[in-house]
C-alpha cells in the first residue's frame, strides 16, 4: 500500500534551522546532463533548507520518501511488480551556496539566520515566537480535540511505511460503520510536533480532509483520534501502490491512451479541490494511489499535508512542495491554483517520455531550470508523439501562470475530449466574469469582440461552463444561475476558503442577464489565448471588428481614463494610439490586459 506522509520535521541536525521551509529531493548523479534525464533509481538524496519568509506559517516541503525513482538510461524498474519502495531514509543536508536573484528564494541563508534568531549560529529545534525568544515545547497546546477512544475503535496491524513526521499501518474497525473493514491509519507523534506550526499543519489536514468529500478520486477520510502520545488519521485503504511504482514497472513510459486515463483522472479530483477553494501544493506520483492492482483500479489523491485554503483573489507566499514538480511561481513567492496546474504538467511528461522535463545536479540548480529552462520536446520519443499530446503538456508547462489551463478546460482540450467525462465546473469563470462586470464599457466592448474570434476548441469548453449554469428558458443567466451551479457543487472546505463570497462582486448581474454571447466575452482569458498558436489571428480579427463597430477617435487622457492610470503612464499610452487617434493593433492587445507602471517598468528592461 502507498503511504501518506505529513511534514517534515527538523531532526535537530546541527546544520539545520528549526522550523525551516525544506525541499527534499533527489539529487541526480555527477554526468553532464544529457538532453533529457531518464527516470533513475539513485539513492543520491539531498535536502535544501531556506528559511521562510512567510506572513503565514511556514511549512516544511514534502520529503521524497525513498531514493529517485528514476533508472538510468531508461531501463526498466529495479523492482519487481508489486513491490514497493523501501521507507524514508535519513538523508544528508545541505545548504544553498549560491542565491538566485530576487524575488526568488534565494536570500542568502547566514543572513536568514542571524535576521530570524538574532545571530548566526544554528539554534535548537523548537518554535520561534514573533518577539525572537525561545519557547518551551512544554508551553505547546498539542490537545486537538479528536476522539481519544482509538483503541477501542480500531486494532492496528502491520506498519507500512514511515515518513519523517509519522508512519502509516493497516488497521481494521472494531465496530460501527467500519466493523471489520480493513483501513489505513496515518500515526502522527505529538513528540516530533515540536512548533506551534507543526500543530497547526496537522489541524489543516485534518480539517481539509474532513471537509473534502464525495469525489470519485479523492481518498476517503475516516476518523481522526488522538491520545496522549499520537494522532491518529483513519482513511480508506488503497492497496494498489502508488502511481510512481507504476510508472517504474512500464519503464517510465506510458502510451498516450493509457497516459490519458490517468491524467483525466488527476485533473478530474484537482479541479474539484479548486473548486473548493484548497490548494494541493504537493501534487507527484508518489501521492497518487491506486485502490487494488487491478490495471484499471481508480487513482485516490492522497496526503494533504501541505494543502492549505485559498480565497478566490488570495496568493500564497510560502515555498513548499517537491522541487521537480514545483512551479516557478511558488519560487517566486507569489502562486494560487495554477502551480498544482504545473505540477500536473510535470507528471504528463513524465508519462509520456519516462524523462524529467527540468533536471539538474544539484537542488539549486533544479530551481534554476524550472525558472530559466525550457523542457524538451525534440529528443525522443516526442517526435512521435501526437502534436495534441504536446500542445497538451505545453499548455500546462508555460511559465506564466496566467497563460495555463485551468484542470476544467484541460479536460476540453482536444488531447483529451471525450463525452466519457463530465467537464467539472470552473472556479475561474467566475473570476472573470466578476471583473468583466467591473470593468469599463470600453473594455467590454473590446472583450466582446475578441470573443467573436475565439477558436472551436475555446467555446466548447465555454459552451459547457455555460450549460453547467443551467440557463433559464430565454437562454440567459442571472446571478441566481451563478449562486445554484456553485452551492451545488459546495463542500464544507468552500465555506472555509469563502468561495461563495465571490458572489458579492457579481452583484450587477442581479438587475440583468447574460446571454451566451456575453458569457463568452466575459468568461475568456486573453492571457491564455496568448498562449495558442493561433493568437496573431485571433487578435487581428478582433481588432478589425473592433474598429469597424463602435470605435470611436480616442485620445490619450480617454484611455488613461479608462485604464485608470495616471499622467505618468500618458507616454506610454501614446504607442498605443496611431497618429489619427485611433487604436493601433498593438495598443489593442496591450489594452485587453489594462496597464500598470509597474509592468510598464518592467518592459524597458
Amino acid at each position: 500500500m502507498g503511504q501518506c506522509y505529513g511534514k517534515t520535521i527538523p531532526t535537530g541536525d546541527d546544520d539545520r534551522p528549526a522550523n525551516t521551509t525544506t525541499i527534499t529531493t533527489v539529487a541526480a548523479g555527477e554526468s553532464d546532463r544529457p538532453p533529457q534525464t531518464p527516470l533513475t533509481s539513485s539513492s543520491n538524496n539531498g535536502t535544501v533548507n531556506i528559511p521562510s519568509v512567510k506572513n503565514t506559517p511556514a511549512r516544511s516541503f514534502a520529503t521524497s520518501p525513498w531514493p529517485s525513482p528514476y533508472p538510468h538510461g531508461g531501463g526498466a524498474s529495479p523492482l519487481p511488480a508489486g513491490v514497493s519502495p523501501s521507507p524514508a531514509r535519513s538523508t544528508p543536508r545541505r545548504f544553498f551556496k549560491r542565491p538566485f536573484p530576487p524575488p526568488s528564494p534565494a536570500k542568502h541563508i547566514k543572513a536568514s539566520l542571524a535576521r530570524r534568531f538574532g545571530h548566526a549560529k544554528t539554534p535548537r529545534e523548537g518554535p520561534i515566537p514573533e518577539d525572537g525568544a525561545a519557547e518551551s515545547d512544554q508551553n505547546l497546546d498539542k490537545s486537538f480535540g479528536y476522539n481519544k477512544n482509538f483503541g477501542a475503535k480500531y486494532e492496528l496491524g502491520n506498519e507500512v511505511g514511515r515518513g519523517h513526521f509519522g508512519h502509516t499501518c493497516h488497521a481494521k474497525g472494531k465496530k460501527g460503520e467500519l466493523r471489520d473493514q480493513p483501513v489505513a491509519v496515518k500515526i502522527i507523534s505529538k513528540a516530533k510536533m515540536t512548533t506551534a506550526i507543526s500543530i497547526e499543519d496537522v489541524r489543516r489536514e485534518v480539517k481539509i480532509l474532513k471537509s473534502l468529500s464525495g469525489h470519485q478520486h479523492l481518498v476517503k477520510f475516516f476518523d481522526a483520534c488522538e491520545d496522549a502520545n499520537n494522532v491518529y488519521i483513519v482513511m480508506e485503504l488503497c492497496e494498489g501502490g502508488e502511481l510512481l511504482d507504476r510508472i517504474l514497472s512500464r519503464g517510465g513510459r506510458y502510451t498516450e491512451e493509457d497516459a490519458k486515463l490517468i491524467v483525466v483522472q488527476m485533473l478530474s479530483v484537482v479541479a474539484f479541490c479548486h473548486l473548493q477553494g484548497v490548494v494541493h501544493r504537493d501534487l507527484k506520483p508518489e501521492n497518487f494511489l491506486f485502490t487494488s492492482r487491478n490495471e484499471n483500479a481508480d487513482m485516490k489523491l492522497i496526503d494533504f499535508g501541505l494543502s492549505d485554503f485559498i480565497r478566490p483573489d488570495e496568493r500564497l507566499n510560502d515555498i513548499v512542495g517537491s522541487a521537480y514538480y514545483v512551479a516557478p511561481e511558488v519560487l517566486h513567492r507569489s502562486y494560487s491554483l495554477e502551480a498544482d496546474i504545473w505540477s500536473i504538467g510535470v507528471i504528463t511528461y513524465i508519462l509520456l517520455c519516462g524523462s524529467r522535463p527540468f533536471w539538474a545536479r544539484t537542488e539549486s540548480g533544479i530551481f534554476r531550470a524550472v525558472l530559466r529552462a525550457d523542457p524538451n520536446f525534440d529528443d525522443m520519443p516526442w517526435p512521435s508523439v501526437s502534436p495534441e499530446a504536446k500542445d497538451f503538456v505545453k499548455r500546462l508547462l508555460n511559465k506564466d501562470y496566467r497563460k495555463r489551463m485551468t484542470a476544467a478546460q484541460a479536460l476540453t482540450h482536444p488531447w483529451l475530449r471525450s463525452e466519457s467525462h463530465p467537464v467539472p465546473l470552473d472556479i475561474l469563470i467566475y473570476k472573470l466574469v466578476k471583473s468583466y462586470l467591473h470593468a469599463t464599457p470600453f473594455k467590454r466592448a473590446a472583450l466582446k469582440a475578441l470573443s467573436k474570434a475565439l477558436t472551436e476548441d475555446a467555446l466548447v469548453y465555454l459552451g459547457a461552463q455555460f450549460m453547467l449554469l443551467e440557463p433559464n428558458k430565454d437562454g440567459r443567466v442571472s446571478v441566481d444561475n451563478f449562486r445554484t451551479a456553485l452551492l451545488r457543487n459546495a463542500t464544507d472546505a468552500m465555506k472555509e476558503s469563502r468561495v461563495p463570497d465571490i458572489l458579492n462582486a457579481m452583484a450587477p448581474l442581479s438587475y440583468r442577464k447574460m446571454d451566451f454571447e456575453e458569457f463568452c466575452a466575459a468568461a475568456i482569458s486573453t492571457y491564455q489565448l496568448e498562449a495558442l498558436e493561433a493568437w496573431e489571428q485571433i487578435a487581428s480579427t478582433a481588432f478589425d471588428h473592433f474598429e469597424q463597430e463602435g470605435n470611436r477617435v480616442i485620445s490619450v487622457q480617454e484611455l488613461a481614463r479608462e485604464l485608470n492610470v495616471g499622467p505618468t503612464a500618458h507616454s506610454i499610452l501614446k504607442d498605443w494610439i496611431r497618429s489619427d487617434g485611433k487604436l493601433s493593433l498593438l495598443g489593442y492587445t496591450k489594452f485587453l490586459h489594462g496597464v500598470t507602471l509597474r509592468s510598464s517598468n518592467t518592459r524597458q528592461h
